[in-house]
């Protein structure tokens, strides 16, 4: 049985250990200690919105998003940062579910759209974006400055 709903601080141990798998996918170190802290400051903080997927109250995925605003819309704008499932789960259309709820975010919250960025060797998530009704937008380019200090 899926389930989508919006996480919890109860969430946070089983949250971190996707988040972790996530993170290493993106070729980082583990660390669910950090994972747990870092969850858990932007659920209590209020800083991100973060939806949970459930398979027989087991989490699955989730998907985190970031409130961004845009000034010549004079609206909110999410970015969709973060969306994982968890291998075992991949293909059951929990991803497809997850955006659904981001896209639900934004019209619950007046917000002009939901942004997100993603490699263009991710096979997957370019068919997945689309499908889901997200454009490229190739009209401006991107750019990223890196502080080299930490």
């Amino acid at each position: 049985m899926k389930n989508i709903r919006k996480a919890t601080v109860q969430d946070v141990s089983q949250l971190a250990e996707l988040f972790d798998q996530y993170r290493v996918f993106y070729h980082k170190n583990s660390d669910i200690p950090a994972a747990e802290k870092f969850l858990k400051e932007r659920i209590e903080n209020n800083d991100s919105e973060i939806f949970v997927a459930e398979s027989d109250d087991k989490l699955v995925g989730f998907v985190q998003l970031y409130p961004l605003f845009s000034s010549t819309r004079m609206k909110r704008y999410w970015l969709l940062n973060d969306l994982f499932v968890n291998e075992n789960y991949r293909g059951n259309g929990f991803s497809k579910e997850l955006i659904e709820e981001a896209k639900q975010l934004a019209k619950s919250t007046d917000a002009c759209g939901v942004l997100l960025e993603t490699g263009k060797s991710n096979d997957i998530g370019n068919k997945l974006y689309p499908s889901c009704g997200f454009e490229i937008y190739d009209e401006v380019n991107f750019y990223e400055w890196t502080n080299k200090d930490l």
